[in-house]
């Protein structure tokens, strides 16, 4: 039997057939015949060797399924509730650490930011001093105003940013704090975003001034409109002419011009529940056009109707490659 590397993503279909396989392992009346063909199963290809290993592990560290996993296994075959539960355990197998706290992060609700937005919402706050705040998809934000100063601070995902003249006595400063910096507006318009390691930050209109508050030896940068620069803690990145579809998620649309497929796929993910992957003999194909986000389904479409590409889905949608036509 072929050797794959334990971290290659797994084969969705064998990690649906995993999922029902566990599911079926919690029934009161699973009979010695179903586990000689449960171990049939998961002899028959390498993709559910390694399906049915990824499920074992998780049901050994947990304890047995979930609660709210195992009450869905008395479900008929063909309950809502029942499929809901499969997608949600093939998920888990698929994409988290094996454990408590993968599983705590899927079911969990209990957020700690001031102002969070959902996978695929956007979300349009205003302030206490007029400054108006919109949430990207998968967002959040805490907010402290103070005697000193006004100060948004950027936990994860992406902002747009207009901010309001402050009219108290002390004229305080606007702020937004990522992990790597510090951003004062000067009267303006802008968006910030947290990549892995580094911030992005376009300025549509007026002016920032950026500060790398861990390096003090590195002055800080102005950007002005129409600009955009990246920037860890410890360096400026180079400033390039903005974007000009930067805030285009703000209606509701995701723009490509001579986008690679992989690279539009990666941004498409970030606003939907569940996974896209692309098959990397597709990677490099290019791309143009404007894409709704709120209609992942639909962006997909358009894309087979447009260029040599076949969508399979799997875990009812939730699961979706691109090949290939």
């Amino acid at each position: 039997m072929p050797i794959r590397r334990s971290d290659a993503p797994i084969d969705p279909q064998a990690l649906e057939e995993a999922a029902e396989w566990l599911m079926r392992l919690g029934e009161s009346d699973f009979s010695a015949a179903q586990r000689a063909e449960l171990e049939r199963w998961s002899g028959s290809s390498p993709e559910r060797h390694r399906a049915w290993a990824r499920a074992q592990s998780l049901q050994s560290k947990l304890g047995g399924l979930p609660r709210s996993l195992a009450l869905s296994a008395l479900d008929r075959p063909s309950n809502p509730g029942r499929r809901g539960a499969l997608a949600k355990l093939a998920t888990i197998l698929a994409v988290l650490p094996v454990g408590w706290g993968g599983l705590n992060l899927l079911e969990s609700q209990q957020w700690t930011a001031d102002y969070r937005s959902a996978v695929g919402q956007r979300r349009e706050l205003t302030l206490a001093d007029g400054s108006r705040i919109t949430l990207n998809t998968d967002s959040a934000i805490d907010v402290l105003f103070d005697a000193r100063q006004r100060l948004v601070k950027l936990r994860e995902g992406e902002i747009l940013v207009q901010t309001a003249p402050d009219v108290s006595p002390q004229a305080r400063p606007f702020l937004v704090s990522t992990l790597q910096g510090r951003i004062q507006a000067l009267g303006t318009r802008f968006t910030v975003r947290e990549l892995p390691g580094h911030t992005r930050l376009s300025v549509l209109e007026g002016a920032v001034r950026v500060e790398l508050p861990q390096d003090s030896s590195v002055a800080p940068l102005i950007v002005n409109a129409g600009q955009r620069t990246d920037f860890s803690s410890r360096a400026f990145g180079q400033v390039v002419p903005a974007d000009s579809s930067a805030s285009a998620w703000t209606q509701g649309m995701l723009m490509a011009d001579n986008l690679r497929l992989a690279d539009f796929v990666a941004e498409l993910a970030r606003y939907r529940k569940g996974f896209v992957r692309c098959d990397p003999a597709i990677a490099d194909l290019r791309i143009s056009g404007a894409f709704p986000i709120s209609d992942s389904q639909r962006t997909l479409g358009m894309l087979v109707q447009t260029y040599p590409i076949t969508a399979t889905r799997h875990l009812n949608g939730y699961w979706v490659t691109l090949s290939p036509a």
